[in-house]
């Protein structure tokens, strides 16, 4: 959808997810940066305690809700192959809720969502350029996690105040634990897709900007383009630590040692691109995984890490 003739001023933001969560914790960090006009509020209720969002929207009074709540599994999603319930519990009923209740209100409601929702297929070849859009329906349901949020995507598009993000692969200037490369940094082998990744520096402000102007719907969130797990290691190495090796193995292989499926795919953006709001620079993701760590090498040195003191987790023997 296209943004409304007249958005809702931003001036005050709830945020689910930003207490205990990644995305939502950056998010309140950026909003607390680039956005001291705006009084950011952090969300304390569990999104599956219906009455409990209700009651805390009413006294709140959000002129905007960013929802970045969910369950990813820990270590990963092998996680939500085993807690089933748990999964639907937080990631489709507290989702939907959220979203239910803020239309019912009419407050803007952006989800951070997934784009691993798809494989590759007939249509879609690897390596093809041509990528899902958002029309697209989702095919891949080789994980909980992923079919979990294929099904509530197809709910949450019906909610006329929800901007629906497709995050994918998500990948921040640090070595959090929830960054890809250091997931993928910490395997001993790696599979080489290439894949449409989000570089979170670039793509959570363009977020800020989308809510701002009041756009709703689906939206494929990431970088334009796609890279490799090799093509990510090969910069990490070039920036991060030039004694880091790797080797690869095929999906085959891979299947051997997950629960899980994992989606490999390639996502449009030209929707995104053609309504980013005016001021946003947002890079292929080739040029922005390179920048991404070009600014890592500098918070890594300031901690002290570089030049010799990685983690041992992160040292190849």
């Amino acid at each position: 959808m296209t943004a409304s003739s007249e958005p809702v001023p931003m001036t005050k933001v709830l945020i689910y997810g930003g207490k205990t969560g990644w995305i939502g914790g950056m998010l309140h960090d950026l909003m607390k940066k680039n956005y001291a006009d705006v009084e950011v509020v952090l969300g304390s209720s569990r999104l599956e305690n219906r009455a409990d969002v209700e009651k805390e929207l009413d006294e709140v009074k959000p002129t905007h809700v960013l929802n970045a709540a969910g369950i990813t599994g820990r270590p990963n999603i092998d996680w939500c192959e085993d807690h089933k319930p748990e999964t639907v519990r937080t990631n489709v009923i507290g989702t939907l809720n959220c979203s239910d209740i803020c239309s019912m209100k009419n407050i803007h409601c952006t989800v951070y969502a997934t784009g691993c929702i798809f494989k590759y297929d007939d249509a879609h070849p690897l390596g093809s350029g041509i990528g899902f859009t958002e029309e697209s329906l989702p095919n891949f349901s080789d994980s909980w996690y992923s079919e979990t949020k294929g099904y509530m995507e197809q709910m949450l598009k019906e909610y006329p105040t929800s901007l629906i993000l497709r995050v994918r692969m998500p990948i921040s200037d640090d070595l959090f634990h929830r960054n890809f490369v250091t997931k993928i940094a910490k395997y001993d082998r790696i599979v080489n897709i290439p894949n449409s990744m989000t570089v979170l520096t670039e793509m959570l402000p363009a977020s800020i900007g989308m809510a701002t102007t009041g756009l709703t719907g689906v939206y494929n969130f990431t970088n334009p383009g796609v890279i490799s797990h090799n093509e990510v290691m090969d910069l990490y190495t070039k920036h991060i630590d030039p004694t880091y090796t790797y080797s690869n193995f095929t999906v085959e292989e891979q299947a051997k040692v997950i629960k899980a499926g994992r989606s490999n795919n390639e996502l449009d953006t030209t929707k995104f691109m053609r309504d980013l709001p005016e001021g946003i620079v947002i890079n292929d993701i080739k040029t922005a995984v390179d920048l991404c760590f070009q600014r890592m090498k500098v918070n890594l040195t300031t901690l002290g890490w570089l030049p010799d003191n990685l983690p041992a987790e992160f040292k190849r023997n």
